[in-house]
């Protein structure tokens, strides 16, 4: 995937919604105020926002909350058919580490993630952000 995804209708109005969702922000000790939105198979659109803790690895991240609302609202059997994170500090921001492989568990490999990056919006392929994530094989 490239650049040009990130201004099809659809993609930018599901950045606008992650950019909206970082306006409720609960960020006092960075002040980096995230929002994630995802667009669910079934066309449902849920979003989070990054909240902040003074024990900062005990904050939560945008993308993350969006996927626990999704999983608490719709079941456990969603799947992500595309991601997009904005902030409102105007900073590259791709999903952390630890949320790409927190996506991993319900995102498709070729869904489009968006997010700020240097010189603009980007987008690429899931598959792209995590190319080998963590998998554990049960059978």
């Amino acid at each position: 995937m490239n650049d040009q995804y990130a201004t099809e209708p659809a993609l930018a109005g599901l950045f606008e919604f992650a950019r909206v969702a970082a306006l409720h922000a609960y960020a006092p000790y960075s002040h980096f105020r995230v929002g994630a939105a995802l667009k669910l198979t079934n066309g449902e659109i849920v979003t989070g926002t990054n909240v902040e803790n003074v024990s900062y690895g005990l904050t939560l991240c945008a993308e993350r909350v969006a996927l626990a609302r999704a999983v608490s609202e719709f079941g456990p059997e969603i799947q992500i058919a595309a991601v997009a994170v904005a902030n409102l500090n105007d900073a590259p921001s791709p999903p952390c580490g630890a949320c790409r492989q927190v996506l991993a568990e319900f995102i498709q490999p070729e869904a489009p993630v968006v997010f700020p990056a240097a010189g603009g919006v980007r987008t690429m392929a899931f598959s792209e952000l995590l190319p080998l994530g963590f998998e554990m094989n049960l059978k």
